[in-house]
């Protein structure tokens, strides 16, 4: 299927493995020009590397884009883009009575305030051009909050409350901004939370997966490959009346009829 985006130029962060890595696939697969960001410099070339078999150009941008610095070196290197795929690690989990002010604004800053930033300084060029697409990588717990991952819960539901307004806004001028909330997906993320159950509980990786992989429908964690299509499907000329939505791909895992 024909994406309609070839020679489109995509910036996608924390793009260097996972869920990014996953998004970057499928769009250089589609034809799209990438920059792309993370913090470790070894494995973002790498991930250059194999997103340049695609013949596509690739521009790797090392450093942390929830820092000022940070985001303004990769905006600078990425120049005007057409698509905008943010994304950053979430926060540590753990329960309310572990968190204070500098947690939460730490988590504010990396999951909503970074997102804000990068769409404000990419959007006028976007709409300039007539034509755009921005991919928020947030989490099902915006529709259904998981109780350990509070600092998540609370930074991702005010990026989609953000979102929700400024798209509708931006749809005239043919830009378009939604939300992909991923469940749980076979990636280092899962590793980390998997693991707090491991210490927690005295079992073994592999009960906990098995124990984790039980709870979704689908009897599996999602995979990184189907992620990025998804994503390149919602930077495609196909997605243009899509507007502030916020898609679900969880395996199944949220039980709720809308």
């Amino acid at each position: 299927m024909d994406l309609g985006i070839k020679g489109k130029r995509a910036l996608v962060c924390a793009a260097s493995k996972g869920l990014g890595r996953g998004c970057a696939m499928a769009l250089a697969e589609a034809g799209v020009d990438l920059v792309i960001n993370a913090r470790g410099a070894e494995a973002l070339e790498a991930t250059a590397t194999e997103l340049r078999g695609f013949g596509v150009n690739v521009l790797a941008v090392a450093g942390d884009i929830t820092s000022e610095e940070g985001r303004a070196a990769v905006l600078a290197a990425a120049g005007a883009v057409d698509i905008l795929v943010t994304n950053a690690g979430g926060p540590p989990p753990g329960i309310w009575s572990d968190w204070e002010r500098a947690d939460f604004i730490k988590a504010l800053d990396a999951n909503m305030l970074t997102p804000i930033a990068l769409m404000k300084a990419l959007l006028p060029g976007m709409i300039a051009n007539g034509w755009g697409r921005v991919v928020n990588i947030t989490s099902q717990s915006v529709k259904s909050p998981i109780p350990q991952l509070g600092l998540s819960n609370a930074a991702r539901a005010g990026l989609t409350g953000y979102v929700g307004g400024t798209a509708r806004q931006v749809a005239p001028f043919g830009v378009v901004i939604n939300n992909l909330l991923p469940g749980i997906h076979a990636t280092d993320r899962a590793v980390s939370l998997d693991a707090g159950v491991v210490n927690a509980r005295g079992i073994t990786m592999a009960e906990a997966q098995a124990e984790r992989s039980a709870t979704i429908p689908a009897r599996r964690y999602g995979t990184a490959e189907e992620f990025g299509a998804t994503c390149a499907f919602m930077c495609s000329q196909y997605a243009g009346y899509m507007i502030g939505q916020n898609i679900l791909l969880d395996g199944g895992a949220m039980n709720a009829t809308m």
